[in-house]
């Protein structure tokens, strides 16, 4: 199914930045982003618009308040460059724009879904600080994904973006909405099962540490941790991450055996995001 058109830039946002160039970054079923040059600094603009029923998916209104909720979040956890606001689809936000590849980029050199993949330790370790943060925060990110770690090589640090379904910040309730899971690729077994049973859950700090374990899995290795077909439905995808278990770690040595602790089943035997930092720096020392 081909991408809609992309929504331009409303015009009162584009007069508040006064941009120099803008280009399209993406552009998917009820998001657009923008990055917008100006004469200060680069800013990534989001456009989010209600998602309409097709045969292959249901209508969804919630990617049209996600922008904003995101913005209330970015500052409410002290961002000082961050605006939001209502557009005729509905809502918008403008935040810092962060250069640096992705985790999934970063790592393709080091993949393989054959033998033992080696990346670098300190990659992950930024990845798992910038967690660790949010975490101190009191905030669960709840859509971890190799997508949403941006990095710079050095020193290795990682901007975690993404922060529209973040649970445990204070949202304005007109642009709130509840929680329903993310791509399920990363989703915990506790979150698939309330899914499943109750159609949301609650985005927690456990979770978050899962879904670092099966994106530092599927960054280094190419293979989603759990094993279901490329064609599973959503449904489908969540009942084998309740009722499977996960694929053998093929990653080398300490980062290896981190991984299978944060994929453990029960939100218990997880270690913290703190506890993975420490691990790391020690194993990097």
């Amino acid at each position: 199914m081909s991408a809609p058109d992309p929504h331009p830039i409303p015009q009162s946002v584009a007069l508040m930045l006064e941009p120099t160039s803008a280009e399209l970054v993406l552009n998917r079923r009820g998001s657009t982003v923008w990055r917008v040059a100006t004469k200060r600094a680069a800013y990534a603009v989001k456009l989010g618009y209600p998602i309409e029923a097709t045969s292959e998916w249901p209508a969804a209104d919630w990617t049209a308040l996600a922008p904003a909720r995101e913005g209330a979040i970015l500052q409410g956890l002290g961002s000082s460059v961050v605006f939001y606001g209502r557009w005729d689809h509905g809502t918008w936000n403008v935040q810092p724009w962060y250069d640096g590849p992705d985790l999934q980029r970063l790592w393709a050199p080091y993949r393989t879904r054959e033998g033992v993949s080696r990346p670098p330790l300190g990659d992950a370790l930024a990845c798992a600080r910038a967690l660790a943060e949010l975490h101190d925060k009191g905030v669960a990110h709840g859509d971890v994904q190799p997508a949403h770690f941006l990095l710079t090589t050095e020193p290795a640090r990682a901007a975690l973006i993404d922060l529209a379904l973040a649970g445990g910040a204070e949202v304005p309730q007109r642009f709130d909405f509840s929680y329903r899971g993310c791509l399920v690729h990363y989703e915990a077994p506790e979150i698939c099962r309330s899914i499943l049973d109750q159609g949301t859950a609650v985005p927690t700090r456990e979770a978050d540490v899962y879904g670092l374990g099966a994106t530092l899995f599927m960054a280094a290795t190419g293979w989603r941790h759990v094993e279901y077909p490329d064609n599973a439905s959503r449904p489908e995808q969540r009942r084998a991450i309740v009722t499977g278990s996960h694929r053998p770690v093929n990653v080398a040595g300490t980062l290896g055996a981190l991984v299978n602790d944060m994929l453990r089943y029960d939100a218990r035997d997880r270690p913290t995001a703190h506890e993975v930092c420490k691990s790391l720096d020690q194993a990097a020392a």
